[in-house]
């Protein structure tokens, strides 16, 4: 089969469906990826790409859309309407994508698209041209919803293809279904993608004490800077335990002089980071989330925008992470984190949970029913 992937120009979008798309090819299947710029870090997987869309930086639509410089924390809304505003900057920048992606899907005949849900283009492509369609989800809230928020603001589209209304689309969670994702479809392992990087040799063993790993993810640092994590940085002196700074190549002036326990490194695949850790700090992306729970580690979520509140409610209501506002980090807090057992028994039981669900390999008899099924 031809198997043609899409999303936006977001790596906590597409990398999510790194390990579907690997397990596809691995089974002899044509893996294709179709994606506005820039695309270095989805290149770096190694799959062929068909640039789509008009090569305006997704920024550019969410400025357009709220009238104001790009932010990522929100403190001024709440968690529907930091949803609301994305759904209609993702559709936004949409809007270039459809021509190409009708192009793509048509000239190369593709016989299953697999989307992610901020792609509002794919469900119209998908039902113009009668190609089922499966919704790649990349984290715990629902693809679904969003895909219907973002069709919300294509309707304009749709009419102007003579489209009715989108196609029907199959999930694909790659949560247990006790953290979210959508009912019905399809449930996966999460098995992390975090693109490549040097891993320092030291970093292949675990410490003499406790470490820490703080990241802000893919895009709050581009956005905001490293501000989420100034008091924690100040917090983490008195506390014992070291802690890795995993925020790539990101200004850290604003941080002033590190503490002696507090160590910046250079970009570092998370999951591999993790493995020689005893616990996480994050933003609470879906990324730095799941990854999180993969390696079985307590978490300490500072929500700032997108849908990271929606994960902090869901992951600390299983006991396995804490959450703070990123003003109100303290040492105690920091202490509990790495001390605390029932937060790390919590944690394996999370990865437990993860590792029982099929992985990517053995769902793909199931992924090609879904084209078998509807043609």
């Amino acid at each position: 089969m031809r198997i043609l992937f899409t999303g936006p120009a977001a790596p906590s979008h597409l990398f999510p469906m790194v390990p579907t798309a690997q397990a596809l090819r691995a089974a002899g299947h044509e893996v294709l990826f179709a994606s506005p710029k820039p695309m270095d870090q989805l290149r770096a997987a190694g799959f062929p790409i068909v640039e789509i869309g008009d090569g305006r930086p997704l920024r550019e639509s969410f400025e357009a859309i709220s009238g104001e410089e790009t932010r990522y924390a929100r403190p001024d809304l709440d968690q529907d309407q930091i949803l609301d505003l994305a759904a209609a900057a993702f559709a936004h920048a949409s809007r270039s994508t459809v021509d190409g992606l009708l192009a793509t899907a048509g000239e190369w005949d593709a016989d299953l698209l697999i989307h992610d849900s901020c792609m509002a283009s794919a469900q119209l492509v998908a039902a113009k041209l009668k190609i089922p369609a499966a919704l790649q989800n990349f984290g715990l809230t629902s693809g679904l919803d969003m895909a219907a928020r973002l069709a919300g603001h294509f309707t304009d589209v749709y009419e102007t293809y003579g489209v009715a209304a989108p196609a029907e689309t199959t999930p694909l969670n790659i949560v247990p279904a006790s953290l979210g994702g959508d009912p019905g479809g399809l449930r996966m392992r999460y098995l992390p993608y975090n693109g490549g990087g040097v891993v320092p040799a030291d970093l292949l063993r675990r410490g003499t004490r406790p470490r820490v790993a703080v990241t802000l993810g893919t895009v709050v640092t581009e956005v905001d800077g490293v501000h989420a994590i100034t008091r924690l940085i100040e917090a983490a002196a008195a506390v014992d335990a070291e802690f890795l700074l995993a925020v790539g190549d990101a200004d850290l002036t604003h941080l002033g002089t590190l503490p002696a326990n507090v160590r910046p490194l250079p970009w570092v695949p998370l999951a591999e980071l993790l493995r020689v850790c005893d616990a996480v700090i994050h933003h609470g992306g879906s990324g730095s989330t799941l990854t999180g729970l993969q390696a079985g580690l307590p978490q300490l979520l500072l929500p700032q925008g997108a849908d990271n509140f929606a994960v902090a409610d869901v992951l600390t209501a299983t006991g396995a992470a804490l959450r703070s506002a990123s003003g109100d980090v303290d040492t105690p807090l920091l202490t509990r984190l790495v001390t605390d057992p029932a937060l790390r028994d919590r944690a394996v039981r999370l990865r437990a949970e993860n590792d029982a669900l099929p992985s990517p390999a053995a769902l793909v008899p199931a992924i090609e029913a879904l084209a078998a099924a509807r043609r």
